[in-house]
């Protein structure tokens, strides 16, 4: 699998196109859902959604707050966020506040940075949101990662900007799959070892929420839409496309970036990874607009589907950039850098081979209790090399911080930040950033039943 770069394109599923409520402090709910302290409270419980159109009952799901997605927490750079995890499941649980760059005590690994919250139990969560992006919470609790994601247990955290840019809707487009029966209840496979040590758990349902894609919504001709492109997916990798209008990539993973409109209006959007894309609509109503998936093993399909009519909105100044995050370098000294290769190896293959570790990283078991991958002190830049001797493909992400993608041939770096990397079997991809957050930090792959069967480690900055 190509990788996205600016120079070539990154060459199922669910959309949900989800209207984004007017930004509010994260403690501005109603008074139930508020403690005496002011902390918002957020329970993860089980419930009933409709997932399947056709079927008479309600999914069987487990939500925050009791729906999926759970709800839209918003904030603004430099304001604490305060939630209170209520466990009202059978299992452990945590909250895992994915790609913010965080307080370490407060990221929400179990068996690193914190204890499991265990059913009937709460746990505090209060930090401060360094960078303005879009990101996810969901947890992060081995073994049972993979059956709380698989059952709708996640949602976004948006972080505004000071002055976000004006336009005629914000929308959030959640991509999630879903493993279902005939009855509309979610099958119970949850850690089968042809997922853990494959592909990982993919669902044949794709969904709009609990609406089926394509999803068709109309707006006034020439409107400018921001839309937040986000895979929840447990291990879904997919290539999105746009139709009939001309999209820019304004941030990935929650950093912005300098606008550009992607090789073949297509973006590959791996477990995790987020876009906050910016358009505007055609002019007439007769033309088509529309995003679609773009099949692998299967035809495309809409996801969907933009409408205009009416008058058409008044012209506005071409789209600019959304403000730069200050806070990150500018540039990484590679010629100072700890350099470090992390082999990853393992998976189906190795089960049949007898062995008692499903993954290793440098030939050694997976996991939280051995030593770390690496140690460095604050401030130091890290280089590290991916080196995938698999047999599948891995979405391999570094907590904490931001990295930029390397280009292959050594000849610098692309112009943006993620989280993660996508390393296609049998290949190598390398990442550097600047080591400026303290703690345990943790390397996963972030297909979450490789995650939770040991394809994860970590490192420290001291």
């Amino acid at each position: 699998m190509a990788l996205f770069t600016r120079r070539t394109v990154l060459q199922g599923v669910a959309a949900i196109l989800l209207p984004i409520p007017a930004r509010a402090q994260t403690v501005a709910k109603p008074a139930e859902s508020v403690t005496a302290e002011g902390m918002r409270i957020l329970e993860a419980r089980k419930a009933s959604q409709r997932i399947l159109p056709s079927s008479a009952t309600e999914t069987d799901i487990w939500g925050y707050d009791g729906r999926v997605p759970g709800p839209v927490l918003r904030a603004k750079a430099g304001e604490e966020v305060s939630v209170r995890l209520v466990n009202k499941l059978d299992q452990p649980t945590s909250l895992h506040w994915y790609g913010v760059r965080i307080d370490n005590a407060m990221e929400g690994v179990v068996g690193l940075t914190q204890k499991p919250v265990m059913p009937g139990a709460t746990f505090d969560y209060r930090f401060k949101v360094p960078d303005s992006g879009l990101y996810l919470y969901r947890p992060y609790v081995a073994p049972f990662t993979s059956e709380q994601s698989a059952r709708g247990l996640y949602g976004l955290l948006i972080v505004d900007e000071a002055s976000p840019p004006q336009v005629d809707r914000d929308f959030a487009l959640l991509i999630d799959d879903w493993r279902l029966d005939e009855q509309g209840m979610i099958i119970k496979d949850f850690g089968n070892p042809a997922d853990v040590g494959g592909a990982g758990r993919i669902g044949s349902l794709l969904t709009a929420n609990t609406q089926a894609a394509p999803i068709a919504e109309t707006f006034a001709s020439a409107s400018r839409i921001r839309l937040r492109l986000v895979n929840a997916a447990n291990a879904r990798f997919m290539f999105i496309a746009f139709e009939g209008f001309k999209p820019f990539i304004m941030a990935i993973d929650g950093q912005p970036c300098e606008p550009f409109e992607p090789v073949r209006r297509t973006i590959p959007v791996g477990p995790g990874a987020r876009f906050d894309l910016m358009f505007d609509l055609p002019d007439n109503e007769s033309d088509a607009a529309k995003i679609v998936l773009r099949g692998t093993n299967e035809p495309d399909r809409d996801l969907c589907v933009f409408k205009t009519q009416g008058a058409k909105r008044p012209a506005r100044q071409p789209i600019a950039s959304l403000p730069l995050n200050p806070l990150l370098p500018a540039e990484i000294r590679l010629a100072e850098a700890k350099k470090v290769d992390i082999v990853v190896e393992g998976g189906s293959a190795r089960v049949a081979l007898g062995a008692k570790t499903l993954w290793t990283l440098n030939g050694q078991p997976g996991g939280f209790d051995g030593k770390p991958l690496f140690s460095v002190k604050r401030g130091t830049p890290a280089s590290l090399g991916f080196i995938n001797k698999t047999l599948v493909i891995q979405n391999m992400r570094v907590h904490g911080h931001v990295v930029r993608l390397l280009h292959d041939l050594d000849d610098g770096w692309e112009p943006y930040w993620r989280n993660a990397v996508i390393v296609a079997e049998g290949r190598t991809k390398r990442v550097a950033f600047v080591a400026d957050n303290p703690g345990k930090w943790a390397i996963n792959c972030d297909v979450i039943e490789h995650q939770i069967s040991g394809l994860c480690g970590w490192f420290e900055v001291t």
